[in-house]
């Protein structure tokens, strides 16, 4: 199927009751970061705003615009392995019921035609009136709006003889609100959230210190005040791993990074006198955590976010999608962006920018 420019196709467009059980699709197009540029969107028993809106890559898990090799549980892209790719095959096998009806669409918005091959395997049978729909919503903050100047902290940083005198003066921030967090995921209804993927372009490093992934998470359950029913220890750490990404890429069934592509190094952290230090930069990666086993239930609403660094102190290029299942209507999305605030940052600008505060 050929989707010219500007132009939607619409992959599904079902009548009765069922349960989409397996999406599978491929596109090829000439222009570079289609994965962002090419939007999905689903609608459930004839709502007016999409359940499901997402660029496409993104949505079957991997950021920044390209491809590359993963295999999770509910999603995963099939292509060539160990490398960042502009082509893939794309599945997913989250189950998306519905009642009345489904439709599913693609939308071009390339400079070029694209052209789309896919299944969308469902089953017709009664689905009762207390079921959840499955909902996925992007979100990017480009950059983060990050609580201190760490280029200013760098000029400190370079004058003083030890190492972690930076890192003192971030670590005595105090988020005791969440208000400056990145939000991934803001929920009004009954429902559980079973995930999501967080894409990160490191572009504003703490000096002397190249891990970005010191944030926090936090789970603001049914409008509860501080503090978050559930509150993490670090980015990593909600992401079921620890001490960075020691592993580098890897694939597990729940969790994982199905993006890792710095420009060397590939963000290894090394002994250095007897210490761990992370001294390369650290490039793009995209992170994924599912709920399957445990999902985290919500009867009000669900507020999502991390922050952005300890304390939300850097000012990074984030993005992501997160998957839930809830009773409709649905909050309404935040509107998505025009393309051209959808793309990533170059490598060339994205290291120009991490080397000036590291």
């Amino acid at each position: 199927m050929k989707i010219p420019a500007g132009n939607t196709h619409v992959l599904a467009d079902v009548k009765g009751s069922g349960v989409i059980q397996h999406i599978w699709m491929t596109i090829a197009s000439g222009d570079r970061y289609s994965f962002r540029k090419v939007l999905i969107r689903m609608y459930w028993d004839n709502e007016s705003d999409p359940s499901v809106e997402s660029p496409v890559g993104d949505f079957f898990g991997v950021g920044h615009g390209v491809a590359c090799h993963f295999v999770s549980a509910p999603l995963n892209m099939i292509t060539t392995q160990g490398v960042v790719e502009n082509k893939a095959a794309m599945n997913s096998f989250f189950e998306m019921p519905f009642r009345q009806a489904a439709r599913i669409e693609i939308v071009n918005e390339c400079e070029n035609e694209v052209t789309l091959y896919f299944y969308v395997d469902y089953v017709e049978r009664p689905v009762s009136d207390d079921s959840f729909y499955f909902h996925a919503s992007w979100r990017r903050e480009m950059p983060t709006k990050g609580l201190v100047d760490l280029e200013a902290y760098k000029a400190d940083h370079d004058q003083q003889d030890s190492p972690n005198f930076t890192d003192r003066r971030v670590y005595e921030l105090a988020n005791l609100t969440g208000d400056d967090n990145y939000v991934i995921l803001d929920a009004e209804g009954e429902g559980h959230y079973v995930g999501c993927n967080l894409s990160i372009d490191h572009l504003n490093p703490m000096p002397g210190f190249s891990w970005p992934g010191e944030g926090d998470d936090m789970f603001f359950i049914d409008g509860e005040p501080w503090p978050p029913r559930l509150h993490g220890t670090g980015t990593e750490d909600y992401f079921c791993a620890a001490w960075g990404y020691p592993s580098g890429k890897y694939d597990a069934p729940y969790h994982g990074l199905s993006l890792y592509a710095p420009l060397r190094g590939h963000g290894d952290a090394w002994k250095d006198s007897g210490t761990i230090s992370f001294n390369d930069y650290s490039g793009k990666m995209t992170q994924y955590r599912f709920h399957i086993a445990d999902p985290i239930i919500f009867r009000k609403s669900l507020l999502f976010s991390i922050e952005h660094g300890h304390g939300n102190s850097q000012s990074n290029d984030y993005s992501s999608v997160a998957y839930w299942y809830q009773r409709e209507p649905h909050k309404k999305y935040p509107d998505m962006l025009p393309v051209a605030k959808r793309l990533p940052v170059s490598e060339k600008d994205s290291a120009r920018m991490f080397y000036r505060t590291l």
